[in-house]
């Protein structure tokens, strides 16, 4: 069993929550973040078939690069849009990473006057 801190699902949610505005409902069973009512984040056990992992809003041409240079840590999600990136939590994470990758995506989809809270 693994530890809680190690707990992908736990790690996630805290960083998505630490965002203001972010909120938690579950996506088809299964946790996702929004803010204002726009996805944010969404974890999935069960897409792609096997895996862990989570998606979320990508800059234009971000998903097709990191995809095609580690494609064992990238996919493209089955949901969310062209411009989405997925990022398996069932490999070894760089979790500075997962969250940059986060507040980049918030930064995209938030409110202007929310993005100005990170600065």
């Amino acid at each position: 069993m693994r530890p809680p801190a190690d707990d992908p699902l736990r790690r996630l949610r805290a960083l998505c929550l630490a965002l203001p505005e972010v909120t938690e409902r579950l996506n088809h069973g299964e946790p996702a973040w929004a803010v204002r009512g726009k996805p944010l984040v969404t974890f999935s056990e069960r897409k792609p078939a096997g895996r862990t992992g989570f998606w979320c809003p990508a800059p234009p041409g971000e998903t097709e690069a990191l995809v095609a240079g580690d494609p064992e840590r990238f996919f493209r999600p089955p949901f969310g849009g062209r411009d989405w990136l997925g990022v398996y939590l069932d490999v070894p994470v760089d979790w500075t990473e997962v969250r940059e990758l986060i507040v980049e995506a918030y930064r995209m989809i938030a409110p202007r006057k929310l993005v100005a809270r990170l600065d």
